[in-house]
């Protein structure tokens, strides 16, 4: 059985500093041979915090599991913001298109606990009233209804 290491890493940016050096290090494996790996596996993921999952099998071999950004940071890529609204409720920093919300949901399909596509953008465009973004020029909770009345189905279908 061998080791196991989870960090959340700047995408593309990690380093040989904490919090990824300090817990190879002691596992004797090539610590800048990790780093490399992981910054070509998150390039994507430029200027998000990305969870990264290493792991060290006996023999001193490593195997690289990356996951998906947190939903909240793939919406303020999307909209290019660099941090959410202060008073969400009140003050909107941005827009997403409801395309950006399928393609964000898809990518976090197996983060998700719905079961279709129309549930899991839910799931996003319901995130995004925390971060303080307007969905299609809709407040979030205005555009529920009409996602539930079929307006937007064919966006929506698998």
């Amino acid at each position: 059985m061998g080791e196991v290491v989870e960090v959340l890493v700047p995408g593309g940016k990690a380093s040989a500093g904490p919090p990824l050096g300090p817990a190879l290090g002691p596992l004797g494996i090539n610590v800048k041979a990790v780093v490399d790996e992981i910054n070509a596996k998150t390039a994507d993921y430029n200027g998000m915090q990305v969870p990264v999952t290493v792991e060290v099998d006996d023999k001193k071999n490593f195997t690289i599991s990356v996951g998906v950004p947190p939903t909240t940071a793939l919406i303020m890529k999307e909209v290019g913001l660099e941090k959410g609204s202060g008073e969400p409720n009140t003050q909107k920093v941005g827009d997403l298109p409801l395309e950006a919300a399928v393609r964000i949901a898809r990518m976090k399909t197996d983060d998700m606990i719905s079961y279709d596509l129309k549930s899991r953008v839910k799931e996003v465009i319901g995130t995004c009233v925390s971060v303080g973004v307007t969905v299609e020029g809709m407040d979030p909770k205005e555009i529920f209804p009409k996602i539930n009345a079929g307006e937007y189905d064919s966006i929506l279908s698998e």
